[in-house]
């Protein structure tokens, strides 16, 4: 089994939930995702536009602007490169400037050439997120009866419909979308059953960095007094073996995977 992977979180934005307006400059920006690199990153993930509760959606002259001049800089830097985007036009781009991965929250659901765009690079992977509505009300699409049935087989369908638009098996990642059109109880009850998610047959990103529910369980309104919980699911997480997970810092949860292989060992 290969270790866990880290991927490291580059927000561009001014309103992200845990780092918004730290990074918005082109300079910035890249002096961020050096930093995550001299850390031991192992993909770097740039998005320009916020997804968190509530966000209102950007134009796509604005997310091309912030992203674009970033990923050429630290693709030249040697950095591999995932674009959280669900924008084709952005993806295309993305793709010509270096990136290797495009990780779209919304599982190609936001726009219809999307599925063009990854099936015509068959050496991109695609990370396909569970979601049902974007950000200023997607809350309000969080009722399951079966949260863990339900995700996994709305994934599925996901799938079913990349598969037929000619994306290949081997471009697909999963990501069970904690925090997106779901509440705290059904984050939980998702992680618990993360195995269950595996059984899909695809490798699987867990993104649960900062997230308000941590928050809620450890007393910490801030999301910069969250990272010792991210850092225990992260724990958690690789001993699980998943592919990768998706944090706002590097090096403490590349030091918490590294003890996990070594008691594999």
């Amino acid at each position: 089994m290969s270790n866990t992977l880290v991927m490291g979180i580059l927000n561009i934005t001014p309103d992200s939930f845990a780092d918004g307006g730290k990074y918005l400059s082109k300079s910035d920006a890249i002096t961020q995702g050096r930093r995550l690199i001299a850390e031991g990153v192992d993909i770097i993930d740039v998005g320009g536009e916020s997804t968190r509760p509530g966000a209102e959606r950007i134009s796509e002259e604005d997310e091309l602007t912030r992203v674009i001049p970033v990923v050429n800089e630290l693709v030249k830097d040697g950095a591999v490169i995932s674009v959280d985007t669900m924008r084709a036009e952005v993806a295309k781009q993305a793709i010509v400037a270096g990136a290797t991965y495009i990780n779209d929250v919304s599982g190609g659901l936001a726009d219809e050439k999307m599925a063009q765009v990854i099936a015509s690079n068959p050496n991109i992977q695609y990370i396909v997120m569970h979601w049902r509505g974007h950000s200023k009300n997607m809350q309000e699409q969080a009722i399951y009866e079966d949260v863990v049935k339900e995700v996994k087989d709305e994934l599925d369908e996901r799938v079913t419909a990349l598969l037929k638009a000619g994306v290949s098996t081997e471009q697909i990642i999963l990501d069970p979308g904690i925090g997106f059109a779901k509440n705290s109880e059904h984050n939980w009850q998702i992680l618990q059953n993360i195995e269950r998610f595996q059984l899909l047959g695809y490798p699987l990103l867990v993104g649960v960095s900062r997230k308000k529910f941590l928050g809620e369980l450890v007393n910490a309104a801030e999301p910069d007094n969250r990272e010792a919980a991210t850092i225990a699911l992260t724990t958690e997480l690789a001993r699980c073996g998943v592919w990768g997970v998706r944090t706002h810092a590097v090096k403490a949860h590349k030091d918490a995977i590294s003890v996990v292989e070594r008691l594999r060992k």
